[in-house]
């Protein structure tokens, strides 16, 4: 395969609410996914929290609207698995060094809000929680890898969502504000790309994933899409205001839709159903709201408005550079029949099983078409870099006796999903900056918060039932992942 273009940032990706652990340590506060438990294929994962009668209740992630007024927080008996995460927080030279081993050219990692503003609200930041990614960037600049900083991935203090709702009110935004002026100003020099909000529009799945919300109505979401849209105009202008060399990205869960037939109605529901991930996308990048969501707004009574100063904030505020997150595509049809022939999985999403496609043991569907066709979507809607900032599949591998691990699905993956990126680059002529796969040390998963389910080059001896000391070992494919880096791409061969 032909190389891909000098200075192209390979690497690979994480949260800290999924790997870096360290929950009590530093003075950090809580955050939402500290409130969210573990869960696997068949068992959702919970919110707890306690009503005004003191009763503890947990209620699953994907789908809850707690209306009455509750406090959210950790409990005893209740298994929150990123409390340890992987321990990056204790073991993040040794990782780091593996990263570097790897021949990482960037590194896609968030900064714990409540790490740095225990509940979110606090005037002075919490010096501990700002030496540890000191410390961090520090390290990655050993190894010549350049952070990717994720501004607000999963980790919202939970002081703001039991104080007012976080996201629902305006006054978060401050919050952020001056929590993005604190790291942006501490850091730098050290770090120059950054992303505002991790897979913004997943607050129409679930506000409590995306922002500690625990109510999902049209109503909710809208104001939480405002306030973070807002924020993250904001956030950019911050950024740049402190070095103008910084890059600044938005953050979107992407995925190609396909009509399921060539009705003319199918047609138009996948291009309605793209709007899903086009109306962040539209904002970020373009500076105003698209006149289909406002369209939409009117049709379902939510109520919305923008002064003056937020439209301006909006249209100065725009993104350097798109990332996005792909998976798995998707297919929409307008047939009553063939509504009922919903598939599991895809994050509790549901949806239609494509019959051109394979599915991963979640029920993702693989598609690296579809991730061409994507980034071709985006260079010709927007005209701007596109950085693919998470891809992967989650695998159930397994550690042999010798302690190797040969996740060959796992290089399959990558590799088919590298080319039709290449193929977008050099035959389509999409700009695209990197490519950072998603837990490229085995991590929580995010939707179902199995240990069991490894995307990693690196395997951590961790398991679902508490058991394992935290050892990594290298995979087959981290051996494989340093030879695409060495070769930018051009030998993608196995082993």
């Amino acid at each position: 395969m032909a190389k891909l273009p000098e200075g192209f940032l390979w690497g690979g990706a994480t949260a800290a609410n999924q790997f870096e652990g360290g929950f009590a340590e530093g003075g950090k506060g809580v955050n939402s996914s500290d409130c969210t438990t573990r869960g696997s294929r068949t068992k959702p994962r919970m919110v707890t929290f306690k009503t005004k009668d003191g009763e503890v209740k947990a209620v699953p992630m994907f789908g809850m609207n707690v209306e009455e007024d509750v406090e959210y927080g950790v409990f005893e008996g209740y298994d929150y698995p990123s409390h340890q995460g992987i321990d990056f927080y204790h073991h993040y030279k040794e990782d780091i060094a593996l990263f570097g081993e790897m021949g990482f050219k960037t590194f896609r990692l968030s900064i714990n809000w409540a790490r740095i503003f225990p509940t979110g609200m606090e005037e002075t930041p919490n010096e501990n929680g700002l030496k540890f990614y000191d410390d961090v960037f520090d390290e990655l600049h050993k190894y010549n890898i350049e952070p990717l900083v994720t501004l607000s991935h999963y980790e919202t203090p939970i002081g703001l969502s039991n104080t007012w709702e976080s996201w629902v009110d305006a006054r978060t935004i401050p919050c952020f504000e001056r929590y993005v002026r604190t790291v942006g100003e501490r850091y730098k020099g050290k770090c120059r790309y950054w992303l505002t909000f991790n897979e913004i529009n997943i607050a129409a799945m679930s506000p409590w994933m995306s922002s500690g919300v625990g109510r999902n109505n049209p109503q909710v979401v809208a104001d939480i899409s405002k306030h973070q849209l807002i924020a993250s105009a904001k956030a950019v202008l911050i950024l740049h205001e402190i070095d103008p060399n910084n890059k600044v990205g938005n953050m979107v869960a992407y995925g190609a839709n396909y009509p399921y037939t060539c009705n003319p109605a199918d047609v138009l529901a996948s291009k309605q159903r793209m709007h899903s991930y086009h109306f962040y996308e539209d904002v970020q990048a373009r500076g105003y709201y698209p006149s289909y969501k406002l369209k939409e707004y009117e049709r379902e009574g939510v109520e919305f408005s923008l002064t003056d100063e937020e439209k301006e904030t909006l249209l100065k505020g725009t993104v350097d550079f798109l990332s996005i997150s792909y998976y798995m595509s998707s297919v929409s049809s307008t047939d009553p029949e063939i509504l009922k022939q919903v598939a599991e999985g895809n994050m509790g999403l549901g949806g239609l099983k494509n019959p051109y496609l394979k599915a991963s043991d979640w029920g993702w569907a693989i598609d690296p078409t579809g991730l061409r066709i994507a980034i071709n979507e985006l260079w010709e809607r927007y005209q701007k870099p596109v950085y693919i900032v998470e891809n992967s599949l989650g695998t159930q591998d397994k550690l042999e006796e010798d302690k190797t691990c040969h996740d060959q699905a796992h290089i399959d993956y990558l590799r088919s999903h590298i080319e039709a990126m290449a193929d977008a680059i050099n035959i389509d002529g999409c700009e695209v900056m990197g490519y950072t796969p998603w837990g490229c040390i085995d991590l929580v998963s995010a939707s179902t918060g199995e240990m069991h389910k490894r995307y990693g080059f690196i395997y951590v001896d961790y398991q679902d039932d508490g058991t394992g000391d935290g050892a990594r070992y290298r995979k087959d494919s981290f051996y494989w992942w340093k030879k695409v880096i060495a070769t930018n791409g051009e030998d993608l061969s196995n082993l």
